[in-house]
């Protein structure tokens, strides 16, 4: 997948101070019941890698925001991850000041499918425990529409 930016000042506070920890974030990571067993975090700055192994590709797109929408945390880079059922990739998108989910799925599949934020909402589950808490700044999963 690659390197994923992400806003280091923005995001759950996970760490007392601003820097992230590796071991921190893998707590945080599991506890999201994304069964990310198999992955290792490794932090150097504000720059997080992931290594090891998950089971298809939408855990991997969760971990990585899981990770990444994290106060200290400027990237996640997840080259050494071997996805064991790979399928076509997500978009992201960052939230912007106004965003909604509705506009948000108006924006991303088009005019007249704001009622598809609902694909948007369950795509970031268990980060995103309600439609209508985004801020700006986060990163969102946007999975293509199944045809």
């Amino acid at each position: 997948m690659g390197l994923f930016s992400f806003l280091n000042d923005v995001g759950e506070k996970l760490f007392g101070g601003k820097e992230a920890k590796a071991d921190e974030l893998k707590k945080h990571l599991d506890a999201q019941g994304l069964d990310t067993q198999g992955i290792e975090v490794h932090v150097d700055g504000d720059q997080v890698t992931l290594t090891g192994s998950v089971k298809d590709q939408e855990t991997l797109e969760k971990a990585v925001l899981a990770v990444g929408n994290n106060v200290g945390v400027g990237g996640v880079k997840t080259d050494d991850i071997k996805v064991e059922k790979p399928a076509e990739e997500s978009n992201f998108y960052e939230v912007k000041s106004g965003d909604t989910l509705w506009k948000i799925a108006e924006s991303q599949y088009g005019k007249g499918n704001g009622a598809k934020y609902t694909i948007i909402f369950e795509a970031n589950k268990p980060m995103l425990k309600h439609p209508d808490k985004i801020y700006p700044g986060q990163k969102l999963r946007i999975p293509p529409l199944k045809k």
